[in-house]
C-alpha cells in the first residue's frame, strides 16, 4: 500500500497582509502532480486545512478543488480538522465530501464515525482511525461521545486521548494495514515556529505510547517541522507544504510518501516541494544590503543596522520589493553580543509571563487565568454545537 501524507496546509494564510493564494495554488498543484506520478492508494491530510475559521471564498474553492483533484488521481482521500479549522463547519460538509469520494472528519462523534476502511487495487485491506483536533476544554465531552464511561474531569488531557485512541484501535486486525491520522502534539516533537503555541504546550502533549504497536503508521499533523517520532509504531509528522512565517525559514517544505503492508514495516521518504516560496532574513547596513545575494522569489524580513533617517525605509522597500518586514535596527549587527528580545516563535503565554516579570508582578493565578482565557479565544469553532 502506498500513502501520500501531508498536513497543515493553512489555505488562505497571509504574510503581513500579503496574500499567498497564488503560491499555495502552485504548491497544491505540485502535490497533485506528485500524486499522479506516485499513484498512492491513499492521501491523508492531517489537519489545519485552513489558516482561519472563517476562510475566504477563494480559499474554500482552492481547498475543495485540490481535494477533488487528489481524488481524481484514483487515491482515496482522508482529511481531518485541525485547531485552526472550524470543525463543525467542515463536519457539515461531510456528506457532500463523501459523495465526492473524500472522507472528511471535522468534529468528534461516536467512535465508529472515525473509522475509515478500504481496499487497494491490489487487494490490500486497510483501516484508518481519523481523529480531528480535540481541545483541552472539550476532551471530557469527546471521551463521553466515544462511550468511554463517565470521564473524570480531573483526568489529564493525555489520558483522554489515550482512551480515545485505544477505542479506535480496537478494530485493528493483523490482516490489514492499520493507520492512524490525527492533529495533535506528541512528546518529543519539535515545533516549527508557526503553530498556535497555546496548543503545543505541555498540557496538550501526549506520549507516543498512546499508539498501539498494532498501528502500521501514524500520520500526524500540527507540528510544522517534518520529523519522525520514536514510539511503539512508525509515527511521523509530514510537515507543512510551505513556511507560514519566518520562524520556519529553515524548513524544507515537503510531503511524505509511505509504503507499507500488513506484514512489513512502513518505509517513508520525503518528497521536497519546489514551488514553495522560501522565507529569508537579511541584515546589514544599506550599503551591505545592496551587495547581498538574495533569492528573487523569497519573501524577506530585513533588519537595517544603521540609524533611522528620512527615506531609509523607502529605499529598502525599493531595493527589496518582496520585503514584508523592514526593521530599522541601529547598533544591532549580527555580531552584537547583547541578547535580542525575541518575540517570533514565542507563545502568548511566554510573552505574558515576560511582561509580568518586567513589571515585577508575580502571581501564577494571573498567568493561569490568562492561559485559560487565551485558549478559549483561540480554540476554533463552537465544538459543542
Amino acid at each position: 500500500m502506498r500513502i501520500l501524507h501531508t498536513s497543515d496546509w493553512h489555505v488562505g494564510v497571509a504574510l503581513k497582509g500579503r496574500s499567498r493564494l497564488d503560491e499555495q495554488r502552485a504548491v497544491f498543484g505540485e502535490i497533485v502532480g506528485i500524486a499522479r506520478d506516485e499513484q498512492p492508494d491513499l492521501v491523508i491530510v492531517a489537519g489545519d486545512l485552513y489558516d482561519t475559521a472563517s476562510p475566504s471564498s477563494a480559499a474554500q474553492k482552492l481547498l475543495y478543488t485540490t481535494l477533488s483533484a487528489l481524488r481524481a488521481t484514483g487515491a482515496e482521500v482522508v482529511a481531518v480538522a485541525g485547531n485552526h479549522d472550524n470543525g463543525p463547519g467542515l463536519e457539515a460538509l461531510r456528506e457532500w465530501a463523501a459523495a465526492a469520494g473524500i472522507h472528511l472528519r471535522g468534529r468528534i462523534g461516536k467512535a465508529p464515525d472515525h473509522l475509515v476502511s478500504g481496499e487497494t487495487a491490489d487487494g490490500e485491506r486497510w483501516k484508518l482511525a481519523a481523529l480531528p483536533f480535540v481541545s483541552q476544554r472539550y476532551a471530557v465531552r469527546a471521551a463521553e461521545l466515544f462511550e468511554l464511561g463517565a470521564a473524570d474531569t480531573e483526568s489529564a488531557y493525555a489520558d483522554h486521548l489515550r482512551r480515545m485512541v485505544a477505542a479506535l484501535s480496537q478494530n485493528f486486525t493483523a490482516d490489514a494495514v492499520n493507520l492512524f491520522c490525527g492533529h495533535l502534539t506528541v512528546v518529543g516533537g519539535k515545533v516549527g515556529g508557526g503553530e498556535r503555541e497555546v496548543h503545543t504546550v505541555a498540557d496538550y502533549a501526549v506520549p507516543a505510547a498512546i499508539f498501539p504497536a498494532s498501528t502500521s503508521y501514524a500520520a500526524l499533523g500540527h507540528l510544522h517541522r517534518a520529523q519522525k517520532i520514536e514510539g511503539p509504531c512508525p509515527i511521523r509528522y509530514s510537515g507543512g507544504p510551505l513556511a507560514v512565517d519566518f520562524g520556519e525559514e529553515d524548513h524544507t517544505p515537503s510531503v511524505t510518501m509511505v509504503e507499507v503492508t500488513a506484514d512489513t514495516p512502513a518505509r517513508d521518504r520525503r518528497v521536497p516541494l519546489a514551488e514553495a516560496v522560501p522565507l529569508r532574513t537579511v541584515r546589514g547596513t544599506l550599503a551591505e544590503l545592496r551587495q547581498a545575494e538574495v533569492d528573487e522569489r523569497a519573501w524577506l524580513r530585513v533588519f537595517v543596522t544603521e540609524p533611522a533617517r528620512a527615506g531609509l525605509r523607502g529605499e529598502v522597500a525599493e531595493l527589496f520589493p518582496n520585503a514584508v518586514q523592514i526593521h530599522i535596527d541601529p547598533g544591532r549587527g549580527p555580531d552584537d553580543p547583547r541578547p535580542r528580545r525575541r518575540r517570533t516563535g514565542r507563545s502568548a503565554g511566554e510573552l505574558f509571563d515576560a511582561y509580568l516579570a518586567e513589571i515585577g508582578y508575580e502571581d501564577r493565578d494571573v498567568a493561569g487565568l490568562f492561559a485559560e482565557l487565551y485558549e478559549q479565544t483561540q480554540t476554533v469553532g463552537s465544538e459543542e454545537a
